[in-house]
């Protein structure tokens, strides 16, 4: 079936003048959600390093480190993470909480791997 040029400028036509459906996102921000799934916040003084949260990461993103006696540094692999929200529901302690950052960006692998 071919195309027929008045067809095409009709609905050409139609569409000029309808609201765009996309954003124009860098240079207007949107709102955040209040359960939108960012960047991760680690409060270490809450943890007690079960790692329960390491375990029920589906991606491996997250290790938990001992520092010392009831010390304990949480690493994130933004690279691997998928933002599911999963490490914050298993966390008994609740040491662990979702932001609403999402502009994570970085030229270098090493850049990914963040203390949290």
């Amino acid at each position: 079936m071919a195309l027929r040029p008045g067809v095409m400028l009709s609905q050409a036509l139609k569409t000029m003048f309808k609201k765009t459906a996309t954003v124009s996102y860098p240079a207007k921000k949107e709102d955040i959600f209040s359960n939108f799934r960012g960047k991760l916040v680690f409060d270490a003084e809450k943890c007690v390093g079960c790692n329960l949260c390491a375990r029920d990461c589906p991606a491996g993103a997250l290790e938990i480190e001992k520092l010392g006696d009831k010390q304990f540094k949480a690493k994130l692999l933004l690279d691997h993470c998928i933002f599911c929200g999963q490490c914050v529901e298993s966390c008994n302690r609740k040491a662990l909480e979702c932001t609403p950052e999402f502009e994570l960006a970085d030229l270098s692998r090493e850049g990914m791997k963040i203390d949290i």
